[in-house]
């Protein structure tokens, strides 16, 4: 399905990266919400969030203000002149915030992983112009991202970003989220019109990575950020640690090195002329890696062998792993290669077994 896409065309809001939206995970009182706001529209800051519904993972949690909240956000929109933007997760939601006068909605990871769910939200804004940010779903299914794309385009969403906030994983290293920085980018592959903006307070999940994560996804080219500010972290109601002062935001944001999307000189295309020659090299290897493969299947089939070979396959796995360390790989990239490589051996010498 074709998106039809438009661009944001928020009023008073510069076309230049970034676009910037800053503000607490959670509206909690109403002076929290001026405070903040003020401080970051004394920073520059255009565009403030706030989380008045807050799904959580278990019950018991702060779950938000609710429709309480929405009339903070007016002041803040009235008294700043700042755009407003909040997440939406049910009709009821979408029918409260347009009433307050919300300028901008995105959808929650939690949401865009039920497509009953983005359904109904894309049924709500039916006819509505509004721009509508939708976050990743928190597992790594980039189809999941893009049919929640589809849903809300049918029902003629236009106005439409998405928001990369990383993917929830069972091994917890430095990120609370992994970014997996291959699925945004293989979205703008796809869908080169559809803006990007990056979560680091989600990604990172501590308020000391904001400030890379910020500049890593400026260097991939994202279009924007949305980052969580609070005028008193430590004190917040909910992802305390993953919150900034507006102090520590107009910082992180001045020291921001923004480069061109197109920009290339005479040099840079020589050496992607050897990348493009070294990957044409690597389908010649892989080419006669899978000959000599269906070799084997031919072999163990005459011989009743089984197609996996574990000790074997283990074995490829550790030194492939090892020598690729020493060539200044991860150890974790080149097991994701021989990975690969072994399940496309496995079918290929599954089709010699099935002849």
């Amino acid at each position: 399905m074709e998106l039809n896409i438009s661009p944001l065309n928020l009023p008073g809001i510069s076309a230049e990266r970034p676009l910037v939206i800053a503000g607490p995970c959670s509206a909690e009182t109403e002076e929290q919400v001026m405070s903040t706001a003020a401080a970051l529209a004394g920073k520059g800051i255009k565009i403030f969030r706030a989380g008045i519904w807050k799904p959580r993972t278990k019950p018991g949690g702060f779950e938000g203000v609710g429709a309480e909240g929405l009339p903070w956000m007016k002041r803040v929109k009235d008294e700043l002149g700042m755009l407003v933007a909040t997440e939406v997760a049910t009709p009821r939601h979408v029918e409260a915030a347009l009433e307050a006068g919300i300028d901008i909605l995105w959808v929650g990871a939690r949401t865009t992983c039920n497509p009953f769910a983005v359904q109904e939200l894309a049924d709500a804004l039916r006819g509505i112009d509004v721009p509508v940010l939708v976050k990743n779903p928190v597992n790594p299914d980039l189809e999941l991202w893009v049919g929640a794309l589809e849903r809300l385009s049918g029902a003629g969403v236009e106005r439409m970003a998405v928001i990369h906030r990383g993917f929830s994983s069972y091994e917890k290293r430095i990120y609370r989220n992994p970014p997996m920085w291959h699925l945004p980018i293989e979205l703008h592959r796809r869908i080169p019109n559809l803006p990007i903006l990056c979560d680091p307070s989600h990604i990172g999940g501590a308020s000391e990575l904001v400030a890379p994560l910020c500049q890593q996804a400026m260097d991939l080219g994202f279009d924007g950020l949305i980052i969580e500010s609070h005028c008193s972290p430590s004190s917040a109601w909910s992802d305390a640690r993953q919150q900034v002062t507006p102090d520590v935001l107009d910082f992180i944001l001045e020291k921001l090195v923004i480069r061109s999307h197109a920009q290339t000189t005479e040099s840079l295309d020589t050496l992607r002329k050897q990348i493009d020659e070294l990957d044409n090299g690597i389908i010649e290897l892989l080419t006669k890696r899978m000959r000599i493969s269906r070799e084997i299947g031919q072999y163990k089939r005459e011989h009743d062998m089984t197609i996996v070979q574990t000790k074997r396959y283990t074995e490829i796995l550790s030194k492939r792993g090892a020598q690729g360390v020493l060539c200044g790989m991860s150890s974790d990239f080149m097991k994701t290669i021989f990975e690969a490589i072994h399940e496309e051996s496995v079918r290929q010498q599954v089709e010699i077994f099935n002849k």
